[in-house]
């Protein structure tokens, strides 16, 4: 099977054009191509499929191989992919997630891609919905004990869901000890992805993040958007402009509009390209 390695600020996946290639078992490949010692080495694979009601599918797995919902900077990569490898001639998307029907916008330079803006569709901050189990209808700046540390979070699904802490700093953070125990807290019956927040000012942002079945990872586009929603929501940022989120991998431009809806603009790039057996 030929694919076809990509990043987007850091948050690598390894790409099938499900168009050519036939995967059997994705759960199981995902696992097993992941392994950065003895396989490709991602954050999971993605394949791109044809759709009946988008102009194309994604499926996702972690590098657990369990299937995600949606990922920012793979649809980012896919926008890339299907427009440089002639898929499309199109620079307006529609992409068919198991969140919903997600549009990119492609901004274009001599036949190459030089960035992709994503319509997110609306942020959710009903508990019931994102799900966390908890005795309001949102959660917003609550304070909950988890690991033996009690923090203040804002809970919000993008999608997929996830918890936003702000944190005085994010450098020095012992992640690999503190994200598990937010992946598998009792209150996220389907697990968190947990994005740890410094502020900066009111439009730029510093973040980490813990992503479910990867841990951490250098980059998260819904953490992202779920970041700045909840900085909105806080009174940390304003609406309708574009905040800047410093990742480890490179920065996004998220914008939070007054309806709800977000969109997240930045790069994508090809890494290589091999054949698997």
């Amino acid at each position: 099977m030929k694919f076809t390695k990509m990043q987007g600020m850091g948050n690598d996946y390894i790409y099938f054009n499900g168009f050519e290639e036939n995967i059997a078992d994705p759960s199981s490949l995902s696992v097993r191509l992941s392994d950065r010692h003895f396989g490709v080495g991602g954050d999971g694979i993605v394949i791109i499929l044809p759709s009946e009601i988008a102009d194309f599918r994604m499926r996702m797995f972690n590098a657990d191989g369990s299937e995600g919902k949606m990922c920012g900077n793979a649809s980012r990569c896919i926008g890339k992919y299907v427009y440089e490898k002639g898929l499309t001639d199109k620079t307006e998307l529609t992409l068919e997630t198991l969140s919903g029907i997600k549009k990119l916008s492609l901004k274009t330079e001599n036949g190459k891609v030089t960035s992709v803006t994503v319509d997110m569709g609306k942020a959710e901050f009903s508990a019931e919905k994102i799900p966390v189990i908890f005795d309001k209808n949102e959660v917003i700046n609550e304070p909950v004990t988890i690991g033996g540390e009690t923090r203040s979070i804002t809970c919000v699904s993008m999608g997929n869901p996830h918890c936003v802490i702000f944190t005085d700093s994010v450098k020095d953070m012992e992640l690999e000890k503190i994200g598990p125990s937010f992946e598998n807290a009792p209150i996220f019956p389907e697990r968190i992805n947990t994005e740890f927040v410094r502020v900066i000012d009111d439009k730029t942002l510093e973040m980490r993040v813990w992503e479910r079945g990867s841990g951490e990872t250098l980059a998260c586009g819904t953490g992202a958007c779920a970041t700045v929603s909840a900085a909105v929501r806080n009174g940390i940022s304003p609406a309708d402009e574009f905040i800047r989120i410093k990742l480890l991998g490179g920065e996004l431009n998220i914008k939070y509009c007054s309806d709800g809806t977000v969109l997240m603009e930045g790069g994508a790039e090809f890494c290589f390209e091999g054949e698997v057996q």
